[in-house]
C-alpha cells in the first residue's frame, strides 16, 4: 500500500467502521427510525463519491514511465545564438523508427519554439508536414503509416526562446530554462557565457527531441560562435571551422546512445587543463583567473575514474571526461555525458585551492557516468537509481582516499540531512505519484537513497555488492532501468530473495524508530531489548539486520541479528563480563534510536571504540549532556590527541564553548600552540588559533602575525581576525592595508569585522567592491557585514546605494539562500524611508517555498504591527 494511500486512509477506516457500526446496530434494533436509515444511506453514499473521487486522483497522479511511439536514434543540430535577444537559432535533424506499433504522427517535445519548417526528409526529397504546436508539444502528421522496419528523417528549423515561460524548479534545480545566456550584454567583470542544463525535461528548451529519460540516442552537434569562445559539447571534438564573418563552427560527434537530458553545449571564455587517464582525456575548463586552482581542484579525477572502473569492474565507458566550472550555475553539478559543469563555487584561485573540499562532488558527477548516463533511470519516479548511487560514490572516495572515519563522517551527515527533512515530509522512495519531477529532487532520491545502498553493502558483504552491481551496469548497458532490475541483479548474485528489503525500503516511506536497552544483571549474557516504535500507519514493520558490539581488554567481538518484530529480545550469549554493549557502533543503520545511555557508557565507547564515527558520537554527546562530569575534561584532552581530525576539531569546538576547560586541561596553552602551529588539518589549526585569542592576545601576537602568511587561507584569515581584535597592536592599519585587495572570504570577513568594530568610517569603496566581486557562497557570507557596515555608520548617500544592491541581490539573484541573506540584511535599515516598502516587496515577489518561509519568519513582526 502506497504511503499516499495511508495518509488518507485513518479518516476513511473512522468513516466505514462507523457506518458498519450503524448497520450492525441496524440488524439488533428493527425500530430505527426511517431518518436515521435514510441518513446512514446517505452517509455510504457520500463515502462511497470521496472514495471514487479519490481513487479517480490516484489514477490521473499515477506517473508511469513515458510511452514509447518512437525511438529517436540519432539528433543532428546546428545552432548560432543572438546574444542580444537571447535566442537560438536551430536547425535539427531527427531520425526516428517507430517503437512497435505503425504510426501516423509524431509528436515532439519542443518548448517556446518558433517553427519554421518541418519536412520529411525522404532521399532526395523533401516534404513539407502538415502540424499543430502549442508552444510544449509538435504534433506532426505523417503522408503515411510508418512501420518499425522503416526509418523516417525530419528536418525542423526553429528559434528556441529559452526565456519564455520560465517555471519553477526544485530544491536542487533552481530553474527549467534548459540553456541560458550569462552576462549577454558583455558588462564588466562578469563572462560571457553559454550553459545548458536539460535534467529532468528541459533540453527540449533549445533542440527538439523526445525529452524522456528511457530514451538513448546518439548525436552531432555544430556551434557557431564567436572566433574568441571555446565551445565544449559530448562526445569527441570533430573539427572547427572558421567563417567570414567572425565566426567559427566547432564540429562535436557522441556517438555513442545516451538520454536526451543528458545533452549539453557550453560556450565561453575558458582555459583548458589537460589530464588523461589511460587513454581517455580528462580536461578541466574554468576562466583563466583559476587555472592554476584548478589543477588542484580537479586533480584527483584520474585516480577517481580508476578506482571506480575497477570497483565496479566496467570501464569508464565513455569517449572523454571533461569537466567545467560556469557562473550562475542553477544546481551544484551536473552529469551530462562526458561533461560535468559545476557551479562557480569551484572556482578557486592557486591558494584557495589549497583547503579545497570538493572531491564529494566530484566524484557524484562522476559517478554518474555509470549510473545516470551508462544505465540511466527509465523514468524520473525511479530517480533514486541515478542519485542514490551517485551520494554513495562519495563515501566510496572517501573511504578510498581518506579512509574509513572520513567515510563514515560524511554517511552521518548524509545522514541527518534527510532525517531534517523526514521532520516535514515522508515519501515513498520510488514514487510514482507526484505533481512534477522536479519533486523528486530531494534528500529521499540522494541521502535516503545512499544509506540504504550502505546499508544493503554491509548486510550482503563486499564482493556480492559489487558483484551485483557489476551485473546490473553490464546487464542494462545504454539501456534504462526501474528499481527490480536492481532487486533482481542482487538476487541473482545472492540467490536471495530481497523483496523484504526493496519492500520496506524503496517502496515504501519512513524509517524505523528504535527504542532499545540492555540488561547487563547476568553480565556473561546481557540481554538486549528492542521495540519498532515508528507510525506502523504511514511505516512499514522493519525488518532489520543489526550487529552488536562490545570489547573486552581491548579486543572487539562482534556479532548479527536479525530484528522482525515490533517488540523483540536478544540473548547476547557474550560469555565473558561486559560492562557496555553496543548497538549499531559504527552507526550503519538509517533509523532513529532511543535509548537510556549514561556518561559512564559514553566515557567508555570514546576510550575503547576502534571507529573515528564512534568516538566522535560519544564526545558529541558527554558535551551536550554531560559537560559536568568529572572526567569530562579527560576525555576532551585525549579528544586534542585523537588520530581522527574531526574529533580534534570538535574538541576544540567544546573548549570553545566550555571556557572552564581551559583551566582543568593539563598543558593546554602548550598543545594549542602546537595544533596551530603543525596540526596536518588546516581546520583544526584555524581552530586552536581561535582559542589561543582567548588565553593570551597579547603573547601569541607575534605568532599570528607569522600565521598571516601561511598558504592556507583557513589558517591566515583565523590569524588576521585574531590579530585584528588587539587593540595593543598599534601598526593595524598598516597590516589591514596589506590585505585589502584580497577577495577570499574568509580575508574579507576579518577585515570586515576590524571596520565594524573599530567604526572605521571611509571603507564604504571597499565593501561596495567586494559586494560586486563575491558570488555563491562567500557573497552569502559576505552579505551581513555588508548590510551591518552601512547601517552602523549611516552614510547617508552610500547607505542608500547599499539598500538598492541589497534589494537588487534580493530581488534578483538565481540562489534561494542568497536572495534569503540580503532580504535578511535590509532589517539594518528598517526604520529607514521607503525600506519595509522594499522588505515587503521582495516577501511578495519570492517564487521558492523555503525562501517564501523564511522571509515570512522575519516580517511577520512587522506584518502584525500593520
Amino acid at each position: 500500500m502506497k504511503t499516499q494511500y495511508i495518509k488518507l486512509f485513518p479518516i476513511l477506516l473512522f468513516l466505514i467502521f462507523s457506518a458498519c457500526k450503524g448497520n450492525k446496530n441496524l440488524s439488533k434494533e428493527n425500530n430505527q427510525s426511517e431518518d436515521t436509515i435514510s441518513t446512514n444511506k446517505n452517509a455510504d453514499r457520500a463515502l462511497s463519491t470521496e472514495l471514487l473521487k479519490f481513487k479517480e486522483n490516484r489514477l490521473t497522479q499515477y506517473k508511469p514511465s513515458r510511452t514509447r511511439d518512437f525511438d529517436l536514434i540519432h539528433t543532428d543540430l546546428d545552432l548560432s545564438f543572438d546574444y542580444e535577444k537571447e535566442w537560438v537559432f536551430g536547425e535539427a535533424l531527427l531520425s526516428l523508427k517507430p517503437y512497435f506499433y505503425t504510426q501516423n504522427q509524431l509528436v515532439l517535445d519542443a518548448k517556446d519554439f518558433e517553427i519554421h519548417s518541418f519536412k520529411l526528409i525522404d532521399g532526395d526529397e523533401e516534404v513539407e508536414l502538415s502540424y499543430r504546436y502549442d508552444t510544449q508539444k509538435i504534433r506532426v502528421y505523417l503522408p503515411r503509416d510508418f512501420t518499425s522496419n522503416d526509418t523516417l528523417k525530419v528536418a525542423i528549423k526553429y528559434t528556441a526562446k529559452p526565456n519564455e515561460n520560465p517555471k519553477l524548479g526544485s530544491a536542487a534545480i533552481t530553474d527549467t530554462k534548459g540553456l541560458y545566456f550569462i552576462n549577454s550584454s558583455g558588462e564588466a567583470d562578469k563572462p560571457i557565457q553559454i550553459w545548458t542544463q536539460g535534467e529532468t525535461e528541459h533540453n527540449s528548451k533549445w533542440f527538439p527531441t523526445l525529452d524522456t529519460p528511457n530514451e538513448r540516442a546518439t548525436q552531432e552537434i555544430r556551434l557557431t560562435v564567436d572566433q574568441k569562445f571555446r565551445t565544449i559539447s559530448n562526445g569527441k571534438f570533430i573539427s572547427s571551422k572558421e567563417n567570414n564573418d567572425g565566426t567559427r563552427t566547432d564540429h562535436w560527434n557522441m556517438d555513442l546512445p545516451h538520454a536526451p537530458y543528458l545533452a549539453a553545449v557550453i560556450v565561453g571564455e575558458f582555459v583548458e587543463i589537460q589530464d588523461s587517464w589511460e587513454d581517455i582525456q580528462v580536461n578541466y575548463y574554468v576562466e583563466e583567473k583559476y587555472a592554476e586552482g584548478a589543477k588542484t581542484v580537479f586533480k584527483n579525477t584520474p585516480e577517481m575514474i580508476g578506482f571506480f572502473s575497477k570497483l565496479l569492474g566496467v570501464r569508464y565507458p565513455w569517449q572523454k571526461y571533461d569537466q567545467v566550472v560556469v557562473r550562475d550555475f542553477v544546481s551544484g553539478a551536473m552529469e551530462n555525458t562526458t561533461i560535468s559543469v559545476f557551479m562557480e563555487e569551484l572556482n578557486l584561485t592557486e591558494g584557495e585551492a589549497i583547503d579545497s573540499e570538493w572531491d564529494g562532488i566530484i566524484a557524484h558527477e562522476l559517478f554518474h557516468q555509470w549510473f545516470g548516463n551508462y544505465v540511466t533511470t527509465e523514468s524520473w519516479a525511479n530517480l533514486t537509481l541515478n542519485e542514490a548511487f551517485a551520494n554513495y560514490s562519495e563515501y566510496l572516495w572517501y573511504e578510498h582516499k581518506q579512509g574509513l572515519d572520513d567515510a563514515d563522517l560524511h554517511h552521518i551527515s548524509e545522514m541527518e540531512q534527510y532525517f531534517d527533512e523526514a521532520t516535514e515530509k515522508q515519501v515513498d522512495l520510488i514514487r510514482f505519484y507526484h505533481e512534477d519531477s522536479e519533486e523528486m529532487f530531494d534528500s529521499h532520491s540522494y541521502a535516503k537513497g545512499g544509506r540504504i545502498l550502505h546499508m544493503l553493502r554491509k548486510n550482503i558483504g563486499d564482493e556480492a555488492f559489487f558483484k551485483a552491481l557489476n551485473l546490473y551496469l553490464t546487464t542494462h548497458a545504454y539501456s534504462s532501468v526501474e528499481a527490480h532490475d536492481l532487486r533482481l541483479a542482487f538476487e541473482k548474485v545472492t540467490g536471495t530473495d530481497l523483496n523484504w528489503f526493496f519492500d520496506q525500503w524503496f517502496f515504501a516511506s519512513g524509517h524505523p524508530v528504535l527504542e532499545y536497552e540492555v540488561d547487563y544483571s547476568d553480565k556473561s549474557n546481557l540481554l538486549l531489548t528492542i521495540s519498532q516504535k515508528q507510525s506502523l500507519e504511514t511505516t512499514p514493520l522493519y525488518k532489520i539486520p543489526f550487529k552488536v558490539s562490545w570489547y573486552v581488554d581491548g579486543e572487539r567481538f562482534e556479532k548479527e541479528f536479525v530484528l522482525d518484530q515490533g517488540w523483540q529480545q536478544f540473548a547476547i550469549e557474550n560469555i565473558s563480563p561486559v560492562d557496555e554493549l553496543y548497538f549499531d557502533e559504527k552507526l550503519e543503520l538509517l533509523a532513529e534510536k532511543k535509548s537510556v545511555r549514561g556518561a559512564e557508557h559514553f566515557l567508555r565507547q570514546f576510550e575503547s571504540s576502534k571507529f573515528g564515527i564512534a568516538r566522535y558520537e560519544a564526545l558529541d554527546s558527554l558535551g551536550a549532556s554531560y559537560s559536568e562530569n568529572k572526567e569530562y575534561a579527560n576525555i576532551v584532552s585525549a579528544a586534542i590527541n585523537d588520530p581522527f581530525w574531526s574529533i580534534r576539531e570538535l574538541a576544540l569546538l567544546q573548549i570553545a564553548r566550555n571556557p572552564d576547560l581551559i583551566m582543568q586541561i593539563k598543558d593546554l596553552e602548550e598543545t594549542l600552540f602546537d595544533l596551530a602551529e603543525n596540526d596536518q588539518q588546516n581546520t583544526v589549526r584555524t581552530g586552536a588559533i581561535e582559542l589561543l585569542v582567548t588565553i593570551d592576545t597579547d603573547k601569541y601576537s607575534s605568532s599570528f602575525l607569522r600565521w598571516m602568511n601561511h598558504p592556507s587561507y583557513y589558517v591566515a584569515g583565523a590569524a588576521l581576525s585574531a590579530y585584528l581584535e588587539n587593540e595593543n597592536n598599534l601598526n593595524r592599519p598598516e597590516v589591514v592595508l596589506r590585505f585589502e585587495d584580497e577577495d577570499n572570504i574568509r580575508i574579507v570577513v576579518a577585515l570586515s569585522d576590524y571596520f565594524i568594530n573599530q567604526n572605521v568610517d571611509n571603507r564604504s569603496f571597499w565593501f561596495h567592491a567586494r559586494l560586486k566581486g563575491l558570488s555563491g557562497q562567500s557573497l552569502y557570507y559576505f552579505l551581513g557585514y555588508y548590510g551591518d557596515y552601512f547601517a552602523k555608520n549611516q552614510i547617508d548617500q552610500e547607505s542608500k546605494i547599499a539598500v538598492e544592491n541589497l534589494f537588487e541581490i534580493g530581488l534578483t539573484n538565481r540562489a534561494n539562500y542568497i536572495r534569503a541573506a540580503a532580504f535578511q540584511s535590509l532589517f539594518g535599515f528598517v526604520d529607514d524611508e521607503g525600506v519595509l516598502e522594499k522588505i515587503k516587496e521582495l516577501y511578495e515577489k519570492e517564487t521558492d517555498l523555503y525562501a517564501k518561509r523564511y522571509k515570512e519568519y522575519y516580517l511577520s513582526p512587522y506584518l502584525e504591527k500593520n
